[in-house]
């Protein structure tokens, strides 16, 4: 089967996967933690499972869409075997951060941290990621002028069906609230986190923001995002760190000083433990703005 749905672009200055195209018919591509230095989007036809990812669990069914950020850990754990498409892309290939305005991934299917990591494929959209597949997979096949480019259109498609998808379901999830109290005291608690994650990192100091006990405050986080606040602190500081490491020539002296961390080396462990690698290797081996210089 492999040699038939497996294809792969490799970037030949510096040998790191570019694009891949995948057809599976198991789990065992994700029956371990995955950490990729590359976007990932999975697409589960058939079967179900739970998900892994970061700080939480999650369960699954068929027609489910996952998308996950590089360095991203997840893994899927399944009775039964689970078949579908996944399409990774490297920052060099497509950066999702550049073409935020075109596509809006950012913030949606990717680094959303209120919301799961995977969006449920309707029948229209179905039909849409189909035609997209086989178009992805008929030019890998045969590569031609351009091939790049038609790629990317052929991705940018895809990314933009499924943020549409994410922003459609994103509302119903938020209506599941039993009463109005407690999406008021979330939806304050993002805005409080957006505004104060680069000088206020613990889980206190947002409780005394919204004038709620930490312990309220934390049980209102665990119900509805399925994630401690302290995670959901952590986060958002990685992903802002990620996004400087990516895009600029900033040291991360600097980026650790902008962020709140007075230490560089205390913030190098920060962010290791919370992104599974430095941020030194995550610049070298993701960041975008090293191969604009």
């Amino acid at each position: 089967m492999l040699n038939q749905s497996t294809f792969t672009l490799v970037n030949p200055q510096n040998g790191n996967l570019a694009f891949k195209y995948l057809e599976f018919e198991d789990n065992s591509f994700f029956d371990h933690i995955q950490r990729n230095n590359y976007f990932s989007l999975i697409w589960v036809t058939s079967g179900n499972g739970k998900l892994k990812a970061d700080f939480a669990d999650y369960d699954f069914d068929a027609d489910s869409l996952f998308a996950f950020s590089p360095y991203q850990p997840y893994m899927f754990a399944t009775g039964n075997p689970i078949k579908g498409i996944a399409i990774y892309f490297h920052p060099e290939f497509f950066c999702i951060y550049k073409h935020h305005k075109e596509v809006s991934a950012n913030g949606i299917l990717y680094n959303n941290i209120y919301q799961p990591p995977f969006v449920t494929v309707d029948e229209s959209s179905t039909a849409t990621f189909k035609m997209l597949c086989d178009q992805i997979k008929t030019e890998m096949q045969n590569p031609a002028l351009a091939q790049y480019e038609l790629l990317i259109s052929y991705l940018k498609i895809f990314l933009i069906t499924a943020a549409r998808l994410k922003t459609q379901q994103q509302p119903a999830a938020a209506a599941s609230a039993k009463d109005d109290k407690q999406p008021f005291i979330l939806q304050k608690l993002k805005d409080a986190i957006e505004a104060n994650f680069k000088t206020k990192h613990s889980p206190a100091e947002y409780a005394e923001l919204l004038y709620i006990s930490p312990k309220a405050l934390a049980k209102v986080t665990k119900s509805y995002f399925n994630k401690t606040l302290s995670s959901l602190i952590n986060e958002r500081i990685i992903i802002e760190a990620k996004r400087e490491l990516y895009l600029t020539n900033k040291t991360v002296k600097e980026i650790a000083w902008e962020l709140g961390y007075e230490d560089e080396y205390y913030f190098s462990r920060f962010f290791k433990v919370n992104a599974d690698v430095s941020p030194q290797l995550y610049r070298e081996t993701v960041g975008f703005a090293r191969s604009m210089a």
